[in-house]
């Protein structure tokens, strides 16, 4: 007994002995923190050993140095901190990824790479990190591959290694006039004709030019610019391409320049066609690829850019399509989409509102590509908000379309294609504006409807079953345009998306107007066409056939049509749970339900099929509409 109460003493003296030591082990980690916030790494890193001298298990004592010794560049001590803290806990993500850090900079890429592969078996919610990750370990041995072939191709006397060191050294020569530098830039760019040349740049402080050099400098950061600092600008301009072009490290150093960095917007907006088209093709070299367009939108402010690259619609050269090219390319970031809520509404709105209004005038290729560019900016919530309030610009949209009727080329075709697929995004929202502008809307696409391009036909159908429900106005209005028979004329002919606009907008049509119920019932005979459509594999085409089906059977007659069909037995299918959408079964359910009210004879088949539990069931829908 004695023992035992000897051993409980103990056990509780070490319970309260380590409970003190986690209290200071954790003061000292917030110290450390502290320490490190400040960059003060030498004394975060002596207050984390203090920390775990009070508690030698403490994990985030361990990462926490490590992070601390990478700063400071002692890479084996990180690692060895990284093994310890995985002994403490063997899932902790931040110890292999530190880790992996610390093996990159000492160059072991395969021992890196292995820890970043433990990251993502840990957590495969982590994919994204570890892409990443393994792109950084990826970039970086590949520059040092580069740049030891270069310098062994250096050592050994080729002509072109050696001719980019002599360029760049006379460059540096102070004090020359700005023509001098202008010529030995171009000279340099002729210089530079593969990888070797472009890493024997960088390695010998190429990027430098700008900082080092006042006239080159003062030349390139111009705010007007004359005819010779314009040369050495494009000069400039064509000697980054040929350096960046393919060299991802490259890239990263130019774009992270503090000069290129402010001067790239001002570039593109100069108004100069030398120095925008030059501008237009470097930047290319970053968007075309994941990498390129990540850096853009880390290292840039692309608020303005919207804006800016949107104005070049208005160029009749290769500019515009330059420029169209980059954004399709930018908007694949979430960020891009990001930045650009900023200016907007108030920058980038009134512009394309313009061009939209202008479309006669500008260059209509490159106009599409914008059009469908502001279609893709509407998957962003905020900037589709934006512009489905704008009431000029929904203005602008239908005057493109009236202006189709009198210009009808193929390039206006594109305008009008792109135009209709950006209103079936912006009608995705709901809101006053679209309520005043629906009977417009509706009424444009019914004259669309006999269009030869069968790609306008299908979206302005789907305009009409977006624009549809905001306006019972419009509703009327197209109904007495014969709409219900030119959708039955289109569900006749097939074609997936066109029969899913076309059902679409026959189900808001016959929900409310009694005018549009009988038309189906008169056009389409026996149903024919809506009992085939609830054969689709297509369950929102189903979802709304049987919706369609239940409001027409209020119509005289209807109910009785369906006597000898299979309709019974397909609806009680739908009802009874086939249907993997609720809304699918619950439309089956009222269609069975008012069938049967209507028409009695329909119970003798429902009970031959033991479908009457599910009428009884779908009889609280017929009831409570």
């Amino acid at each position: 007994d004695g023992f035992l109460a000897a051993l409980e003493k103990d056990a509780k003296e070490r319970a309260k002995r380590r409970k003190r030591n986690e209290r200071l082990a954790n003061t000292l980690k917030e110290k450390g923190n502290d320490a490190f916030r400040k960059g003060d790494y030498d004394t975060a890193i002596q207050r984390y050993t203090e920390g775990l001298e009070k508690l030698k298990d403490k994990q985030e004592l361990y990462t926490n140095r490590a992070q601390a010794y990478l700063k400071t560049h002692e890479y084996e001590k990180a690692i060895g901190d990284c093994e310890w803290a995985l002994k403490c806990s063997e899932k902790c993500i931040k110890a292999y990824f530190l880790m992996g850090k610390a093996h990159l900079a000492l160059k072991h890429y395969s021992e890196s790479r292995q820890c970043y592969q433990k990251i993502l078996e840990i957590d495969p919610q982590k994919e994204s990190l570890f892409k990443d990750c393994i792109n950084e370990v990826n970039l970086e041995e590949k520059r040092m591959k580069e740049e030891d072939r270069a310098m062994k191709e250096f050592l050994s006397g080729k002509l072109a290694a050696l001719s980019v060191k002599e360029l760049l050294q006379k460059l540096d020569r102070p004090d020359q006039n700005i023509f001098f530098y202008a010529g030995g830039i171009k000279a340099l760019t002729g210089a530079v004709k593969d990888c070797t040349e472009q890493t024997l740049f960088r390695t010998n402080n190429g990027f430098s030019i700008i900082n080092d050099n006042e006239v080159v400098r003062r030349g390139f950061c111009a705010e007007r610019k004359h005819i010779a600092e314009v040369d050495l600008s494009v000069s400039l301009l064509l000697l980054w391409q040929a350096v960046c072009a393919g060299n991802e490290e490259n890239q990263r150093l130019l774009l992270t320049h503090p000069d290129v960095n402010a001067q790239l917007s001002k570039l593109l907006a100069s108004g100069i066609l030398e120095i925008q088209k030059e501008t237009l093709a470097l930047i290319m070299l970053y968007s075309e690829n994941e990498n390129g367009r990540r850096l853009l939108v880390r290292h840039q402010d692309l608020s303005r850019w919207l804006q800016i690259l949107v104005m070049f619609v208005k160029n009749t050269d290769a500019r515009a399509s330059s420029a169209m090219n980059i954004l399709a390319d930018l908007t694949q970031e979430e960020k891009f989409k990001t930045q650009c809520r900023v200016m907007f509404s108030t920058g980038v709105l009134p512009v394309f509102t313009q061009l939209l209004t202008s479309a006669k005038m500008v260059n209509q290729a490159a106009l599409a590509q914008c059009i469908s560019i502001m279609g893709n900016l509407c998957a962003d919530t905020v900037i589709r908000m934006q512009m489905a309030d704008c009431k000029e610009c929904w203005q602008a949209c239908i005057k493109l379309v009236d202006e189709y009727f009198d210009v009808n080329t193929h390039k206006y075709q594109e305008c009008l294609f792109a135009v209709l697929g950006l209103m079936m995004n912006l009608l995705l929202e709901s809101n006053a504006i679209i309520q005043c502008f629906a009977v417009d809307i509706s009424g444009r696409c019914m004259s669309l409807l006999g269009d030869k391009d069968g790609r306008i036909v299908t979206r302005a159908i789907g305009v009409l079953s977006r624009v549809l429900p905001a306006s019972s106005l419009a509703v009327e209005a197209v109904v007495k345009e014969g709409v219900v028979k030119k959708m039955i004329k289109f569900l006749k002919a097939g074609g997936q998306i066109t029969s899913n606009y076309a059902i679409k907008t026959l189900s808001i049509c016959t929900r409310s107007n009694r005018q549009a119920q009988e038309e189906v019932v008169k056009s389409d005979k026996r149903f024919s066409v809506l009992l085939k459509l609830l054969d689709s594999e297509n369950e929102i085409i189903v979802g709304n056939a049987a919706f369609c089906l239940g409001q027409c059977l209020v119509v005289p007659g209807a109910s009785t049509s369906l006597l000898n069909s299979n309709v019974v037995m397909t609806l009680l299918k739908h009802a009874g749970g086939d249907a993997t959408r609720t809304s699918v079964q619950e439309n089956a359910a009222i269609a069975l339900g008012k069938l049967c009210v209507a028409e009695p004879r329909h119970i003798v088949q429902l009970r031959e099929l033991n479908g009457m539990a599910i009428l009884n069931s779908s009889m609280k829908y017929v009831h409570s509409i």
